[in-house]
């Protein structure tokens, strides 16, 4: 009767592992097809790309093992510059305040990093924001489906898109409007 219980822990441990993994894998590529997009909207416009959020994250982790998020794109902007790295044209700003003319980018890609703003009224405000400074916007966030995306420290937001929309969700108690959807499309 233990081995049956053992048996069966084990089998629930392996199913919920698997799906994580199947989660990861649908988010990378994911991931990897928006930045690619990105790069391609930004160089057929003939105008840099703009990365928000730096690739290197502020943990150390990606930088012991050589393994950036993603690509670095022309131009990075954090709010941490370990996150920059060592980008040659790495900005230490907020994505809520962007020191840059208006379209002055071909596309900025945005990955993991509007869910880490504090409220709905900060994400809609990166949002404008991005949508001024570039002419198309790619965004990645994690899915509710992702563990790691409830246990990560510091998220503060749901953020997902359907179609033109990006919604933004507060996590926990929130104050004041706690749910918000935006036209991804809007011309700033």
């Amino acid at each position: 009767m233990a081995y049956l219980a053992l048996f069966i822990a084990l089998g629930i441990f392996l199913a919920i592992a698997g799906w994580q993994l199947a989660v990861w894998l649908v988010e990378t590529r994911d991931k990897n097809s928006k930045y690619r997009a990105a790069t391609a909207c930004a160089k057929k416009s003939g105008k840099q790309l703009l990365i928000a959020g730096g690739p290197w994250g502020v943990t150390k982790t990606r930088r012991r093992l050589n393994k950036p998020a993603h690509g670095s794109g022309d131009v990075c902007l954090d709010i941490d510059r370990r996150a920059l790295g060592d980008h040659p044209r790495g900005v230490v700003a907020s994505v809520t305040h962007i020191p840059f003319s208006d379209k002055c980018f071909g596309a900025a890609f945005a990955s993991h990093l509007l869910e880490h703003l504090p409220t709905v009224a900060d994400g809609k405000q990166a949002l404008e924001e991005l949508n001024r400074v570039a002419e198309a916007v790619f965004i990645v966030s994690p899915s509710r489906q992702s563990f790691s995306g409830w246990l990560t420290r510091g998220h503060h937001l749901w953020v997902w898109q359907k179609g033109s929309l990006t919604y933004f969700k507060q996590r926990g108690k929130a104050r004041g409007k706690d749910f918000l959807a935006v036209d991804s499309s809007a011309k700033g």
